[in-house]
């Protein structure tokens, strides 16, 4: 055992225990603050709070069989902004929100706006450069419903010699107008959000769940919204109830989320966890998701901000994660026009989900929609229903059920076809699945490059239930027949076991090269 400092701030710590555990320890153990006890823990990922600035602190973590100690200097602080000096009562009641905003205008570098426990009225907060924003203990950011009280970002404002154009609205990869977030942060850099309270989004069937396809003056609004942002930190905080997805980085760079709890009903439309957008350098550890939709979702783009701008999203990392209930644990697209390209996923739990590692695209996402050098290991999941999908046939938008899109025929390959090229599954263990092992299904005209599963061990359920892998037409129900692939040009199998399944183990058609170890 081992501890490793990931993050710090002037008021508080966050530490990895390394021991191989995933997200959480079979071994309760006791840290220790400069020699008093603070907290009993088995998570991974573990954070201090209420420390002071510019002090050394000694971090000891133990059990019964060993011990391990890692000492940090808390940063510089210049002054605290403490929201109530401003005005703001975090009775619930009174609209705080522009005692809160005042308070984060005049926030100067190396310094911190707290929001101290209570109930805080809000629509939207926006972000400043060099903003650190505690949300304390028992603090919560309780945000309005009524989305008259929003202010609307604009999809799409043409410049004034109408040779450019600003963004500042997005919904599900396209330009259009939505709410501003609840925390919103536009062309912002160097902003720390942390701490142990909350973001309420009060959302509910009765309000932003109503209807919730339909367009009302905006599309609904977002927890976090990032748009254009660098060198953000969220961490520690719970937030819950989001109108529509959670967390949204847009066109943003050097983002990290830690040791974070993103909840919504099972039920909610929309409510994804994270969705990272044509974005770059993001890490995501050691977040519990529990969600109406994808616990993250990897996008960059439906159609026209994919061909215009050719952003991928790039660079993640996303490890000692626990994804719970969505759709998807993770998954990638289906608005991903600008590519996806270096993510790697390492040392998750998947709980729950209807499928374990989603890769979702089509025709007409276009040439720039590459998906290269995706890594999944070393992960864990528990009654996932399928634990790997790659949909190339995904029916998704108002074309999504014709011929173009569906049929299964080669067509010419052309400025409007994706590629998916390199693929890695290594280190996986599922049990509890259902429908099948794996689904993977690629475009007969630009096959899947190359996918490699090693050491992949799935077992089913005793019940388990005939279902649709993947969202296409033409597909039947499956039987937990084990593996299908399809169009496909390279498929290594090394030492994967399918346990329990009623079919064959392993199903291959139009498979240019297959290699079974």
């Amino acid at each position: 055992m081992s501890i490793k400092v990931i993050f710090q701030t002037a008021r508080c710590i966050t530490f990895e225990i390394q021991d191989g555990s995933i997200f959480e320890s079979q071994k309760e153990r006791e840290i220790y603050v400069n020699g008093k006890f603070y907290k009993k823990t088995n998570r991974v990922i573990n954070s201090i709070y209420d420390l002071k600035p510019d002090t050394r602190y000694e971090i000891l973590v133990k059990d019964q069989e060993e011990e391990s100690m890692a000492s940090v200097k808390t940063d510089h602080e210049f002054v605290t902004l403490n929201v109530r000096d401003f005005g703001a009562k975090g009775d619930g009641i009174q609209d705080d929100t522009h005692f809160i905003q005042a308070a984060i205008l005049c926030c100067p570098k190396e310094s911190r706006v707290l929001i101290p426990a209570g109930t805080y009225k809000i629509t939207s907060l926006f972000l400043r450069d060099d903003l650190r924003l505690e949300l304390a203990e028992g603090a919560v950011l309780s945000a309005e419903t009524d989305r008259t009280k929003f202010p609307v970002l604009k999809g799409l404002i043409d410049s004034y010699d109408e040779k450019e154009e600003y963004n500042l609205g997005t919904w599900e990869g396209n330009p259009l107008d939505c709410f501003s977030g609840i925390i919103m942060g536009i062309n912002v850099s160097r902003v720390t959000i942390y701490g142990q309270g909350m973001i309420d989004g009060n959302a509910s069937f009765e309000n932003w769940w109503k209807d919730h396809k339909v367009k009302n003056i905006a599309f609904r609004p977002r927890m976090i919204f990032l748009n254009h942002c660098s060198d953000v930190t969220v961490q520690g905080i719970r937030v819950q109830n989001s109108p529509s997805w959670n967390i949204h980085p847009y066109f943003s760079d050097h983002l990290r989320f830690l040791d974070m709890s993103v909840i919504n009903p099972k039920v909610s439309p929309n409510t994804d966890g994270l969705d990272p957008e044509s974005c770059h350098d993001v890490e995501i550890t050691g977040v519990y998701f529990s969600v109406g939709d994808d616990c993250i979702a990897v996008k960059s783009g439906k159609i026209y901000m994919g061909r215009k701008y050719k952003r991928p999203c790039q660079d993640l990392t996303i490890r000692q994660c626990c994804m719970r209930d969505g759709h998807g644990s993770l998954t990638i697209g289906s608005e991903m026009a600008g590519g996806v390209r270096n993510l790697t996923v390492k040392d998750c739990l998947f709980l729950h989900t209807d499928r374990g590692l989603r890769i979702k695209t089509r025709r007409g996402r276009g040439k720039d929609a590459v998906l290269d050098e995706i890594i999944f290991e070393n992960i864990r999941m528990d009654h996932v229903m399928t634990p790997f999908v790659v949909n190339c046939f995904y029916y998704c938008d108002p074309d999504g059920h014709t011929d173009y899109v569906q049929t299964k025929e080669a067509l010419p390959v052309d400025e409007r076809t994706p590629e998916i090229r390199n693929l890695a599954f290594r280190d996986i263990e599922a049990t509890n699945c259902h429908v099948a092992a794996a689904y993977l299904y690629g475009l007969p005209e630009q096959k899947i490059g190359q996918v490699q599963m090693e050491r992949i061990h799935v077992t089913y359920a005793e019940d388990a239930q005939m279902g649709l892998p993947a969202m296409m037409d033409g597909l039947g129900e499956m039987n937990y027949t084990g593996i299908y692939a399809n169009n496909i040009e390279n498929l290594i199998l090394e030492d994967v076991k399918i346990e329990g399944q009623h079919g064959p183990a392993v199903i291959v058609e139009n498979i240019d090269n297959f290699v079974e170890k």
